[in-house]
């Protein structure tokens, strides 16, 4: 029976009275054999979304069925790439169809003729499970790719080649299962919306590391958590989440570029080739992956562009790394799902939105965790994901719903934005729910005064903010000086603490410790300025000598490596403060 379209509403296509295909199918439509999923089926009709341009597709045109789920290919390769929303490898299909992307173009997501220097782990009879580790070879100077037994598969090993050099398609390990000999290859598939199997779910309890202050400091972020970042355009959520990729303490970064321009993931993919890895000292494409569904490709595939992305960093986590995905951004995934809802007539819910839009959103951020893995190694899925709200409201319902589901909101803010004020994050509208969970590494690795420092620092941006208002009405000559303290040491924090300066060397990555030196001088400034004024003196004395802006200057001043001058800006605080009569 031949299945033909009787139907076609932009990416969306239907097929009359077949019975031939499954839920979530991956087919191929039309005569360009136009790549698609099965997203609904009836007795009268099953309807397909096409992740392709659907531009020439007639009536009539037949939709061939495969019996196989949309998956992504996993294995050697994949790291240092750059995909299209459907795991197309766009340097590849360049050399191919030139700078536009033919429709129908299929390419092979690995090189099927690079040869890797294998190395394998195990010896023929060796009874082997889900997820063992049996062979490793270098992907890139930075990882070590570990190939591992598919989920769902055991038994003993039969054969094994020797140490070599190996293609991804030719068969190195053959397996004796309970179903029979299986012949395993450097590579596997796994369907891109069903989760990779583990062995148990971790306390969130080790911080990701970003050396951004206002991260680490105020609003951490555990290995394995979930975090929003909704902002306005030009707010800084693109610039905030290179700084993540580049500096954060994970091994591997898979960066999705969902519905955003493509001027914007042009300039990833160039930054990220110049620059150089601190960690490794080698190219940070080394451990990247790019996964780019631009604003001017197929609104379907950005869909498919979230869940490939997940699909390959659920990979590298099951060999033991530490991945963090940056989704830029999730606002214009959700947009796709209201396009396609639209088309299939469904009814809408708040602005239009499909009323599925919070399960969706949900089923993204779960597919995070800390966790041990099948072969007991431990790994981690971090998501960090970019909201952009139209007019910065905060109140629309992707960025409301989406923090339903996250544990940290760090809320860019277009008057900070505006005022040069990098990162952005406006700290009132901002919180963390991992600061207590992480309360126990802080103060056995870094120092018992870093979260106890991080209150107190907290405590007087909350009490600035609410002076400010009264400022705003009667202005500040009026206020005692124990509050035009408070407004003083919260200009200090702002300035010399939570503004950051990305383009600066020693500036960009602030290690903990530093953090910890800097909130030290801020509160002891703050201590000694309170005993001086408590004397009866006047707080403009102190600020005529210079010392605030002293202060507001260490981030620069004074050096990553040269910590042991905090104790000297100390002194000189004291000194200072004492001198004045």
């Amino acid at each position: 029976m031949e299945n033909r379209i009787h139907s076609i509403n932009g990416p969306v296509v239907k097929v009359k009275n077949s019975n031939q295909f499954l839920m979530l199918e991956k087919v191929f439509v039309g005569p360009n054999k136009l790549m698609g999923e099965v997203i609904s089926i009836s007795h009268e009709e099953t309807v397909i979304q096409v992740y392709e341009t659907t531009t020439g597709l007639k009536m009539g045109d037949l939709v061939y069925p495969t019996g196989n789920l949309v998956s992504v290919t996993l294995g050697p390769g994949l790291m240092s790439n750059i995909f299209d929303g459907v795991q197309r490898p766009l340097l590849k299909m360049e050399e191919q169809t030139g700078s536009f992307i033919e429709a129908g173009s299929e390419v092979s997501a690995l090189d099927l003729d690079k040869k890797w220097d294998v190395k394998f782990q195990v010896k023929q009879g060796e009874y082997l499970k889900a997820g063992s580790i049996f062979a490793i070879t270098q992907e890139t100077k930075s990882i070590a790719h570990k190939m591992m037994i598919p989920p769902n598969t055991k038994g003993k090993v039969k054969s094994v080649k020797p140490d070599g050099l190996y293609t991804v398609n030719e068969v190195v390990l053959e397996l004796e299962t309970e179903n029979g000999i299986k012949a395993l290859t450097l590579k596997q598939e796994w369907p891109i919306k069903k989760q990779r199997p583990i062995k148990e779910q971790l306390t969130l309890d080790i911080p990701l590391i970003t050396g951004q202050r206002v991260i680490d400091a105020l609003f951490p972020i555990a290995k394995g958590g979930t975090a929003a970042i909704p902002g306005g355009f030009g707010t800084g959520k693109t610039m905030l989440q290179h700084q993540f990729a580049k500096w954060s303490d994970a091994d591997i970064i898979v960066y999705i570029g969902c519905g955003e321009r493509g001027n914007e993931m042009t300039q990833v993919l160039e930054e990220f080739r110049a620059l150089i890895d601190p960690r490794t000292k080698q190219s940070l494409m080394d451990r990247t992956i790019l996964i780019a569904n631009t604003s001017n490709m197929p609104v379907a595939a950005r869909e498919a562009s979230i869940y490939t992305g997940l699909t390959i960093a659920e990979y590298y986590r099951d060999m033991g790394y530490h991945v963090a995905i940056m989704a830029d951004s999730t606002s214009r995934w959700a947009e796709a799902l209201r396009e396609i809802s639209g088309r299939l007539e469904e009814m809408p819910a708040e602005e239009g939105f499909p009323a599925y839009l919070p399960s969706r959103i949900s089923q993204f951020y779960e597919r995070a965790g800390y966790v041990e893995n099948l072969n007991h190694t431990n790994g981690s899925v971090t998501i960090i994901g970019a909201v952009s709200p139209q007019g910065s409201d905060f109140s629309e319902p992707v960025t409301q719903n989406t923090k339903r589901f996250v544990r940290c909101f760090w809320a860019l803010d277009k008057a900070l934005a505006y005022q040069r004020h990098y990162a952005a994050i406006n700290w009132n509208q901002s919180y963390s729910e991992y600061f207590y969970d992480l309360l126990s590494w802080f103060d056995n690795q870094v120092d018992p005064k870093f979260m106890k420092y991080s209150k107190q620092i907290k405590a007087i941006l909350s009490e600035e903010t609410a002076l400010m208002e009264v400022v705003k009405l009667i202005g500040s000559d009026v206020l005692p000086d124990d509050q035009r303290l408070i407004i003083e040491i919260g200009k200090v924090i702002r300035f010399g603490f939570l503004q950051q300066n990305a383009f600066d060397d020693e500036d960009t990555y602030v290690p903990l410790q530093k953090q910890l030196k800097m909130m030290e001088v801020i509160l002891h400034l703050h201590e000694a300025a309170f005993k001086f004024i408590n004397k009866g003196r006047a707080l403009s004395l102190i600020i005529g000598s210079g010392i605030f802006d002293e202060v507001i200057q260490m981030k620069y001043t004074i050096k990553n490596s040269e910590l042991e001058k905090f104790e000297d800006l100390k002194e000189k605080i004291t000194q200072t403060i004492e001198s004045i009569f």
